[in-house]
């Protein structure tokens, strides 16, 4: 078979080149024909690349790698975490005290399961804080839910929540101070001495919690003397008042005298017209004052005949022209009806039996308005030594004498 013949000549021929190029060839055994051939080995590593600062650098740069890596987890989940609602279930209040920083008003939060992780809110806050910026202190609701963002705002914002005590026109600093020490939101001490009656100005002040009391005293003393000036500086020129004080003086029987607003100005023109004529004023809640002071009347206790005689500094049926001192707190339409008042010609009124008053110019009128309230009263069945709420008796106050000219000089 030539071609066979040909290809395994071929073949021989072959290796046989191949091996003279290689070198002698050297018979194998079947298994060493069967053994892989060995790998070359790979180069060695220059000495350079085996320095250890190298290696101590490239351990650098792999911590570097990794801290940056971390940091910027770390950052994604405390942002996330700032960001995202809160633990709370329900609306809570959160009362931060006064002098708190932000680290004790995290904890706080997260001891109150507010929030969930108070480092996270103590940096991320401190970001959103600039110089010389705190969390402000006072009592917050919190919604459910909120998130430490929120928490954030609210509380740098200082709405928080608000109360309130009322004040109406016509107590004593006394009364005023009783309601004061009843609030069990306020805190801290009332002065030991009492402000002056009249200087407080009646109305609702709203505080939040952590409010001194004696803050509230001198809020409210700073409001009533802007409205006295503001009240004085708008006054009727005419007025037979020579200061502010006389002013607040007249203003706190009016104040006490009716609570009828559209009457105000009306009873401030009898009692003026009284002290222009030198008439006696003649103001039950004046007796009461004498009587009681500052603690007021009891609720069963009638002003009897018997007391319109008792002689006190501010029993305007004994004394004349105004009180020592008001008789209460005026409001700023009392004050504003004294400072002006109806041009009127009435010296006299008497209560009208519907809560108002009914006023007279000549006494005969108004000894017939005090029949017409006694027959009412009797009617009732009232107790007759109870005084009539007006003039006693249906008498004319007494007017004061004019003084005497002096006597002029003889002359040689």
């Amino acid at each position: 078979m030539p071609v066979n013949d040909t290809n395994q000549s071929n073949d021989t021929i072959g290796q046989q080149g191949q091996q003279s190029q290689n070198g002698p060839f050297i018979p194998k055994s079947p298994a060493e024909a069967l053994r892989p051939e060995r790998v070359p080995e790979p180069p060695k590593r220059s000495k350079k690349a085996r320095s250890q600062v190298v290696i101590f650098l490239n351990f650098l740069m792999t911590l570097v790698v990794l801290g940056c890596a971390g940091a910027v987890l770390i950052f994604y989940y405390a942002i996330s975490a700032y960001q995202e609602p809160g633990p709370l279930e329900t609306n809570t209040n959160f009362i931060v005290r006064g002098g708190a920083g932000v680290a004790e008003i995290a904890s706080n939060l997260e001891r109150n399961n507010i929030i969930s992780d108070s480092r996270v809110f103590r940096y991320l806050t401190a970001t959103h804080l600039e110089k010389g910026e705190s969390l402000k202190a006072g009592e917050y609701e919190i919604k459910a839910h909120a998130s430490m963002n929120d928490i954030m705002e609210l509380l740098k914002s200082g709405k928080s929540i608000l109360y309130s005590v009322a004040f109406p026109e016509g107590l004593t600093v006394r009364q005023m101070f009783n309601r004061m020490n009843e609030d069990t939101v306020l805190e801290g001490d009332l002065p030991t001495a009492l402000p002056t009656e009249g200087s407080l100005r009646p109305d609702t002040y709203k505080f939040s919690r952590g409010t001194k009391r004696s803050e509230i005293v001198e809020q409210m003393a700073a409001a009533q003397q802007k409205l006295v000036d503001q009240v004085w500086d708008k006054r009727d020129p005419s007025l037979p008042l020579k200061s502010k004080e006389e002013l607040v003086a007249l203003a706190s029987i009016v104040e006490k005298e009716t609570g009828v607003a559209d009457e105000r100005a009306h009873v401030a023109s009898v009692f003026l017209n009284r002290l222009s004529k030198g008439m006696r004023l003649q103001s039950d809640p004046t007796i009461i004052y004498g009587l009681f002071g500052g603690d007021g009347k009891p609720a069963d206790r009638p002003i009897y005949q018997s007391d319109l005689k008792k002689e006190t500094p501010f029993n305007t049926y004994v004394i004349k022209g105004l009180p020592p001192t008001p008789i209460a707190n005026p409001g700023r339409d009392a004050l504003e009806a004294v400072a002006n008042p109806w041009k009127t010609q009435d010296l006299y009124f008497v209560a009208d039996g519907t809560g108002g008053h009914v006023f007279a110019a000549t006494l005969e009128e108004h000894n017939a308005n005090v029949k017409r309230w006694r027959k009412l009263e009797a009617d009732k069945g009232a107790d007759p030594n109870i005084a009539v709420d007006g003039q006693p008796d249906g008498t004319a106050p007494a007017e004061t004498p004019p003084a005497p000219a002096p006597k002029k000089k003889k002359t040689n």
